[in-house]
């Protein structure tokens, strides 16, 4: 699933061809018929990016709701849009460009009074300059569960996924079994400004690479990707710090990647970066 910083790079890309523009709007697969009709014509004021969602305000306040989900993708070219094949839930056309989604799990028009419903539902996005890092905090705070478990809640966070979880928390030091209660109001501090430094160079770059020059295996020029990250899909591999053989467990649903070794915490009851006890849960 994308996470947050690919959702904020598309609406900074996107934004330059679509912003100011009337749109036309269809649904070659029909399944957003009447949305697109509703869209079709409409000048786009702005596009919004929240976490893991869009929203593209048109005038007279009509919004579309994008969320990309697993499986969703926007593909964009210039000139003459190509004959519509497969499942194309939307297309949107201007002048001299074109967009099209498929496969979002969400794709609806709404008013700002359904945006707000969908916000709040959703913790701070750290890409947003508006974000308060004190809602996730108290959050957490309140919580038993791991750290890494409430990381990936979009409640508590919103934009983080799996790659971002691993990472941040090898990056702190942190094992990611520490209950959100035990977490230090510091060392949440120092996590927020990792994310947030994190996801605009993802912004930036296109891609997530979390991983310092001096622990790569290249120390010059563009990281390849088997140099991008510390610990996520590098099971069994060595840490590129310590050496120890790096893990992964199923936590929330989602593969969980760290390293034994460089993340344990004095509240890690069983040592060594294992699983605590069902104290930890929620």
């Amino acid at each position: 699933m994308p996470e947050g910083h690919t959702i904020h790079r598309i609406a900074r890309d996107h934004a330059p061809l679509l912003v100011g523009r009337q749109v036309a709007a269809v649904s070659p697969q029909g399944r957003f018929a009447a949305g697109a009709a509703v869209l079709d014509g409409l000048v786009l004021e702005r596009i919004e990016a929240y976490g893991k969602h869009s929203f593209h305000w048109y005038e007279d306040e009509v919004l579309l709701h994008v969320h990309l989900g697993l499986y969703g993708g926007w593909t964009v070219g210039r000139g003459e849009p190509p004959e519509p094949r497969g499942a194309l839930r939307l297309r949107l056309s201007t002048d001299d460009a074109w967009f099209d989604l498929r496969g979002p799990i969400a794709c609806e028009v709404i008013g700002p009074a359904e945006r707000e419903l969908v916000l709040a539902r959703l913790g701070p996005d750290p890409l947003r300059r508006d974000a308060d890092p004190a809602r996730a905090s108290a959050r957490i705070a309140r919580s038993r569960a791991p750290i890494g478990q409430l990381l990936m809640d979009q409640s508590v966070l919103a934009g983080i996924g799996n790659v971002y979880r691993a990472e941040v928390l090898f990056r702190a030091g942190l094992s990611p079994f520490l209950p959100g209660r035990e977490l230090a109001p510091e060392r949440w501090d120092d996590l927020w400004t990792d994310l947030r430094s994190l996801l605009r160079a993802g912004v930036r770059s296109g891609r997530i690479v979390t991983t310092e020059r001096e622990d790569r295996e290249r120390r010059s020029g563009r990281p390849s990707r088997e140099d991008a990250h510390y610990v996520y899909r590098r099971t069994g591999l060595p840490c590129r710090r310590c050496g120890t053989p790096v893990r992964t467990e199923v936590l929330a649903g989602r593969n969980l990647f760290w390293c034994p070794t460089c993340q344990v915490d004095r509240s890690d009851p069983q040592g060594a970066g294992a699983r605590p006890s069902a104290r930890s849960s929620p």
